[in-house]
């Protein structure tokens, strides 16, 4: 399909695919197997600015508008998608900050992640909250020129290897959601510590561990915004921006995986001809393919229109909830379509499932997506 992009994203698209398939590609598989941190991919893209996509160039970014950003992450996720997921949460945590801080704290942190000499992560779900922000327990207690912040996050991607992360605490238990504030911190503060990195099914290159907090100091000019604000960073960076990053995964993947059933139904013979001249091969691959077409058309529209109208955070929903799902669905029939060789590890078709599937628990699950949709389209 023409997806009428200027020059300037087609240039994008093409100069990080090209990366993507020289530098992240080979490794995918071994990143996969190991559980490693992505570090080398990430000084590739590094060199080429990929980690201060988003980031303006006052601060040493390029200042891609969200549909270039887009097409960076689905090159990069077609390659390895774990290393699209620490690149998209390294780029949510630069964007709280570019959205929510004051001038000193932009001058203080962007450039350094701009160059990708510092990374860094959000943080906001808890064991016992989920991704329900509203539910979260972590405090920040206000005593002279500190916060003192006790609590714990799970399943933080970049964890560990992150320098900056922002974080999402509550600072006045009885104002409710107006309590809830963000404030960034340091990785060498003091009572900030890691707990054990998580062995996860998928997407196993993008580190996930839990963090806690007891009695962390942290200084309070390292509040992001004013006391309260904390979900409105939520809904501008994080659902607003980040959302659009992940379903570029999603893209990434079901675009990866509709590429090798293509190829594999070409070539792979059965009594003597490609399986692609058996009809339910191609049916398979048709409805591969519209799931293809309908992620990027959606994700496409929308993540243009995020830059030349108010941003929508349903249109945001929803690109995210179908990208993950259709993920999925594509991932699966691709699969399907190897057999049993699809289900070995000597193909990367049941890494990519096994990524998609992932996609369908991060930022935000598919259930409360939904949930959110009902209620923002009711008016509740």
């Amino acid at each position: 399909m023409d997806w009428n992009l200027t020059e300037d994203q087609k240039l994008v698209k093409e100069t990080v695919g090209k990366i993507a398939q020289k530098e992240l590609a080979p490794r995918a598989a071994e990143v996969d197997n190991t559980g490693s941190f992505i570090w080398d991919g990430l000084k590739k893209l590094r060199e080429s600015d990929v980690l201060g996509a988003i980031i303006p160039s006052e601060y040493d970014g390029i200042g891609m508008d969200t549909l270039s950003f887009v097409l960076a992450i689905e090159e990069i996720a077609k390659a390895c998608a774990s290393t699209a997921l620490a690149v998209v949460s390294h780029s949510i945590c630069s964007y709280i900050i570019l959205c929510a801080g004051n001038d000193e704290q932009k001058k203080k942190y962007l450039s350094s992640m701009a160059k990708g000499e510092r990374l860094g992560a959000f943080c906001v779900h808890e064991p016992n909250c989920g991704s329900n922000a509203l539910a979260l327990e972590t405090r920040a207690v206000l005593k002279g020129d500190e916060y003192i912040v006790n609590g714990s996050k799970i399943f933080i991607t970049n964890a560990q290897e992150a320098v900056i992360y922002a974080v999402l605490v509550r600072t006045d238990p009885s104002k409710g959601p107006q309590g809830i504030s963000m404030l960034i911190i340091e990785k060498e503060s003091e009572g900030f510590s890691f707990g054990k990195k998580e062995e996860k099914m998928g997407l196993r290159g993008a580190s996930s561990r839990e963090l806690f907090f007891q009695d962390c100091r942290v200084p309070k000019e390292n509040l992001l915004g004013n006391e309260g604000e904390g979900l409105k960073v939520v809904s501008q960076a994080i659902i607003g921006f980040g959302f659009y990053g992940a379903a570029a995964i999603s893209s990434g993947l079901a675009q990866a995986a509709l590429d090798a059933a293509l190829k594999h139904a070409k070539e792979r013979v059965i009594a003597g001809e490609p399986i692609g001249k058996n009809q339910l091969i191609q049916a398979k691959i048709s409805e591969m393919s519209l799931g293809v077409d309908t992620i990027k058309t959606f994700l496409y529209l929308t993540a243009s229109g995020r830059d030349t109208n108010s941003p929508s955070i349903v249109d945001a929903l929803k690109v995210k909830l179908h990208a993950s799902e259709t993920a999925i669905e594509v991932t699966n029939k691709a699969l399907q379509i190897f057999g049993g060789h699809g289900y070995c590890g000597d193909f990367p078709i049941e890494r990519y499932y096994r990524d998609a599937r992932g996609l369908a628990l991060h930022f935000k699950t598919t259930e409360l997506l939904k949930t959110d949709i009902g209620k923002m389209l009711i008016g509740l």
